[in-house]
This record gives C-alpha cells, structure tokens and sequence, in this order.
C-alpha cells in the first residue's frame, strides 16, 4: 500500500477550450498547479517504480472552508455550529473532476510516478470535505496493489466470475 498526503489546493479537471489552430487549455487555472502538486509529493513520497497492474485508490478531499461557515465578532475563527462537515458546493469542484485531475496527477503517462496509467484504477473510493484546523488543504491518497488477475474477471459478490464476461 502506498500513502500519500498531497498539500495545495484540489482543483477539478473540467472542460478544455480552444484557442483556436488545434490549441487546447484546461478552462480552470487551478488545474495545473494541483497537478504540479500531486507529482512532487508523490515524487518525494513513493520511490518506487509505477505500478502496471490494477489498483483500488482512495483519496480524501480537503477543502478550504468558506469564510461564511466562521463566526463573526467576539467568537470571530470560530466555527458556526451550523458549519457542515463535507463539501456539496460546485465553486469547489465536482467529485468526479477533482479526481481526474488526481489521478493524472498519480499517472506516469502524464508525468506522475505512482501508477502506469490511470485506466489501471479499478476500484475508487473518494470523499470531499473541508479542512479542519489541524489540517492543511490538499488530498490523503491510498493506492493499493489489487489481487485481481488483470486477465481474468473478479468474481461477482456471489462468487460467480462467469456473470462478468461480456457477452
């Protein structure tokens, strides 16, 4: 199992826009710098090889807060009691775009050094919610060697492999 804790600010893979002449970009300034910050982390933390078989990743979000979740005056930096606990807001991102730019992050073919490609992820398990005092804001990530044979289907949860093959 590999641990990495990333510190930055996640940022979600959106849409890309053109500039005309075949010229892409990422719509969101924020996505190359989480990038960037995942493959140093990732760097300094794994010295490994990239794995080239299938893996389960889990990944936490942390989030900054709003500064409308704080109290104001005398209890000002304290939190509201009404603050919630996860991220359901779209300025932070959709969970789905904040992991896509994770993962590419994690992944040789663009530059990561943890996994060989993102589309060696077979199990996913991720959550968003906002930092809390004692944390910095980024994303703790787990990726773990699955026990799958990558050439053989996994059984269903009855133990029936055969259910899986595409007809």
């Amino acid at each position: 199992m590999i641990e990495i804790r990333v510190y930055g600010r996640p940022a979600p893979q959106g849409s890309k826009r053109s500039l005309g002449n075949g010229v892409m970009i990422e719509s969101s300034k924020r996505v190359k710098p989480w990038r960037q910050d995942v493959k140093l982390d990732s760097r300094d933390q794994y010295k490994g090889q990239p794995i080239a078989g299938p893996v389960f990743v889990e990944i936490t979000f942390y989030l900054p807060r709003p500064q409308a979740h704080y109290r104001t005056g005398k209890f000002a930096g304290q939190l509201k009691p009404t603050a919630p606990t996860h991220s359901t807001s779209c300025a932070q991102g959709d969970i789905d775009k904040l992991v896509r730019s994770t993962l590419d992050g994690l992944s040789a073919k663009a530059g990561g050094c943890v996994i060989q490609d993102d589309s060696l992820v077979v199990r996913l398990t991720c959550e968003k919610r906002y930092v809390t005092d004692t944390e910095g804001c980024g994303a703790y990530i787990r990726v773990i060697e699955s026990q799958y044979d990558s050439q053989r289907p996994s059984p269903d949860l009855c133990g029936n492999a055969e259910a899986l093959v595409c007809q």
